[in-house]
């Protein structure tokens, strides 16, 4: 099949649900893709607010939702597909099923529908690094890569724009990012020495910047309490987000999401690990990663001190 398709630019599909992390651990897919068949027109079926990352960084061409009410009958038996669906499966020469598929129900339907070759890799990590793991199916195209890494290069006007949000919020130069917070407050190190960090950077003559969320409430109602003029980056699609993160200096955030996404835009980044797997979810980037473990999986028990040095390593 890898042959048959050299000979003109092939259409890919990839469907990959999960949250922004699992998003970022799967772009090494889409490289891979990418080096191997440059002129490739890849779609992906996904969470738009999210797969827009691949799209603005050149991984892919376009979006479709998986929310839309007619993708349902890929994951029922005996399904009615419309015309369109058919066409549409039946248009692309290989098709990447990182679905959650336990029973094979969602390939079975691909097929049904008319798709050429499906290619299926679990989104639920038996074992890690998730990038390697996420890479193995594509040894059934004699694809081979394991050692990449997420790579997000966005447009120049998209940077610009990320320098000129940096600016608008009074910062003059390349601040470190700071993400208190994440998807679970189990993950979380204690935001007052969040506060401690900011406060000595500052100290120090650095600049700093908040990364807030719709989940890290708690988080930002304690930055505006104890460090009320801290600029912050808030209400951003994750594209402007990644933008402004690729113009800072530096990163320090929990295991996120947004933690990934530093990585993948170039960051040098300090991630904290409290009760998560850090050898299956560890971020990496180019711009270098450490990963701080708390003792025993207790953020509570990660010292200010040992942040701080690895921070100013």
């Amino acid at each position: 099949m890898g042959e048959s398709i050299r000979s003109h630019a092939p259409r890919f599909l990839l469907l990959r649900g999960g949250s922004l992390g699992d998003f970022i651990v799967t772009l090494p897919v889409l490289q891979a893709l990418r080096a191997q068949w440059p002129a490739a027109r890849i779609e992906i079926w996904g969470y738009p607010h999210i797969a827009s990352l691949a799209v603005a960084g050149g991984l892919a061409e376009t979006v479709v939702s998986l929310d839309r009410a007619e993708m349902a009958r890929f994951f029922v038996p005996q399904p009615e597909f419309t015309d369109a669906q058919v066409a549409a499966i039946r248009s692309f020469d290989l098709i990447f099923n990182y679905l959650h598929d336990p029973v094979g129900q969602v390939r079975s339907n691909l097929l049904l529908a008319g798709a050429k070759q499906v290619v299926s890799g679990s989104p639920i990590m038996t074992r890690g690094p998730a990038i390697p793991f996420l890479l193995e199916p594509l040894q059934t195209l004699a694809i081979y890569e394991t050692g990449l890494i997420p790579v997000l290069d966005l447009p120049i006007a998209a940077r610009a724009a990320g320098r000129e949000r940096l600016q608008a919020a009074g910062l003059a130069g390349r601040p470190l990012a700071v993400h208190p917070g994440s998807g679970s407050p189990a993950k979380n190190w204690p935001g007052e020495r969040f506060v401690e960090i900011i406060r000595r950077w500052r100290s120090k003559g650095g600049e700093a910047i908040a990364v807030l969320g719709e989940a890290d409430a708690a988080e930002a109602a304690l930055l505006a309490r104890e460090l009320p003029d801290l600029p912050r980056l808030e209400g951003l699609s994750l594209v402007e987000l990644a933008a402004s993160l690729a113009e800072c200096r530096a990163f320090l955030g929990n295991d996120s999401g947004i933690t990934h996404l530093a990585a993948a835009v170039g960051l040098p980044v300090v991630a904290l690990f409290g009760p998560t797997n850090a050898e299956i979810w560890a971020p990496h980037g180019r711009g270098g990663v450490q990963v701080l473990h708390a003792p025993e999986g207790e953020l509570e028990r990660l010292p200010v001190s040992s942040v701080w040095a690895a921070l100013t390593a």
